[in-house]
């Protein structure tokens, strides 16, 4: 169905045709391009790479590809398992690791799986580094050792666990004032990861809980992105259950999404600004999001008196731009949380911990606080591509018909109106052009998503 070749990996759909699709013969190819990327970036032989999995039902055939690849080139192996994203991440540099590998395909459906690369931080591998990598995969440019040098192997099953430990120790993360608040949630998981990494930490949070979905099958009971049309069965749970909330994460879980005590959505844009609104609370700092997030995240950095920037789309992006400015709390208007006290990473789980905190010390409920933020509501729609067509052309001729605007064509083309604006950008993880829209109403949102599909089609 896709294969799609991007600087931080390589995502497809299982089965089919070579370098059509994500085949073993195309797992195997890339995990060499990055472990011979690795060896000669650090210019040393005996590497030691983390890897770990969501619950795809295509995870296990995969990971062991990767893992064997690796040890024929003469790395070493951390084998984590079934785990997560940012648990990945936090692992890497915990064993001393020179990289890492994520099995993953994010909010993908399950046909979709991925290798995401890391470096030796536990962070995403550079657009220049990625390059690099694909080259490699291009030309075959591969070695493997002798058969005396061959990688060695090892499970490990204790991350998720030391993860959360990680978590718990942050100063902002008030367990205690968590504990006394009695909390009763709603948890989906999507039938991945999360639902062998959530529950420990409300566990240890003393956070009660009811389970949706929590089994890591791989056999998502739903569309595994976590938006509100996904989300019904949950936001029909937590009244059910007289929750004070509703937990949803996507399969790796980096992505955030709430749901109030009333049922409705929270709104994964405002996981992010309410996180952020307790952290600039105590921690003077700018902040950073993506183009494609909320205003609602400038205004709360305003409300504290800070600074806000904006970088292209994609984590790499972000945490560059966090980096830049020395942003203590930052992400993507998906759910992504990104807290480098702890990793320059998309973590839900740290998420859950300093939004549950800063719940229990404002002591409202879930749809006063979302009441209390700036009202604005997205629109997040998407036009599939067809072969052969020129994307760039086409956002070329919308921005030049809307040249009078305010736009930044630092990712696609972004068009600010005086109330609201919509982005329009080519997927780099699936063949669609992303349309995503902010008004003051959620009518108003939808109607200028649904105005640009119309001029987009007429254009192409």
């Amino acid at each position: 169905m896709a294969l799609i070749k991007s600087i931080s990996g390589i995502r497809g759909t299982i089965g089919g045709v070579i370098n059509e699709n994500l085949t073993p013969i195309d797992a195997v190819k890339f995990s060499a391009a990055y472990g011979t990327w690795l060896k000669e970036n650090l210019g040393k032989s005996n590497c030691k790479v983390v890897i770990g999995r969501d619950a795809r039902i295509s995870g296990k055939m995969i990971s062991d590809l990767v893992s064997s690849t690796l040890q024929g080139l003469g790395i070493d192996v951390i084998d984590l398992g079934l785990s997560t994203t940012p648990t990945v991440e936090v692992m890497v540099p915990y064993f001393k690791a020179d990289g890492g590998i994520i099995l993953t395909a994010s909010h993908n459906p399950k046909q979709w799986n991925a290798l995401k690369l890391l470096n030796a931080k536990g962070e995403f591998v550079s657009g220049k580094d990625g390059e690099r990598i694909l080259e490699i995969a291009e030309k075959d440019a591969f070695e493997f050792a002798d058969v005396d040098d061959l990688g060695t192997y090892e499970n490990f099953d204790k991350a998720i666990e030391l993860h959360i430990d990680q978590i718990l120790a942050l100063p902002l993360v008030n367990a205690e004032a968590i504990a006394a608040k009695k909390f009763k949630v709603v948890i989906d998981a999507v039938n991945s990861t999360g639902g062998i990494a959530i529950p420990p930490l409300l566990d240890k949070l003393g956070v009660d809980y009811v389970k949706m979905y929590c089994e890591p099958n791989g056999h998502f009971p739903h569309n595994p992105e976590p938006l509100k049309e996904h989300l019904t069965d949950i936001s029909q749970k937590v009244v059910e259950e007289s929750a004070d909330l509703g937990i949803v994460v996507d399969p790796d879980v980096d992505r955030l999404a709430l749901i109030s005590e009333d049922g409705e959505m929270f709104g994964e844009e405002y996981t992010l600004v309410a996180v952020a609104d307790y952290v600039l609370g105590k921690t003077a700092s700018p902040t950073v999001s993506n183009l494609s997030s909320s205003r609602a995240l400038r205004d709360i950095a305003q409300k504290h008196g800070q600074t806000y920037a904006a970088s292209a789309v994609g984590e790499v992006n972000v945490v560059e731009r966090m980096k830049e400015i020395g942003a203590k709390i930052g992400g993507e208007g998906n759910g992504g949380i990104i807290y480098p006290e702890l990793h320059y990473g998309r973590d839900s789980l740290v998420g859950i911990a300093l939004f549950l905190s800063y719940l229990a010390e404002k002591d409202m409920k879930l749809s006063e606080l979302r009441a209390s933020y700036p009202p604005y509501f997205m629109g997040k729609k998407k036009i599939d591509l067809q072969a052969g067509i020129d994307v760039d052309a086409i956002l070329k001729k919308v921005e030049e018909k809307y040249q009078s605007e305010e736009i930044s064509t630092v990712d696609g083309v972004k068009i600010d109106f005086p109330t609201q604006w919509v982005h329009l950008r080519k997927s780099n993880t699936e063949p669609i052009i992303r349309i995503y829209t902010e008004a003051p109403t959620q009518d108003q949102a939808d109607a200028l998503a649904d105005r640009f599909i119309e001029e987009l089609k007429s254009l192409s």
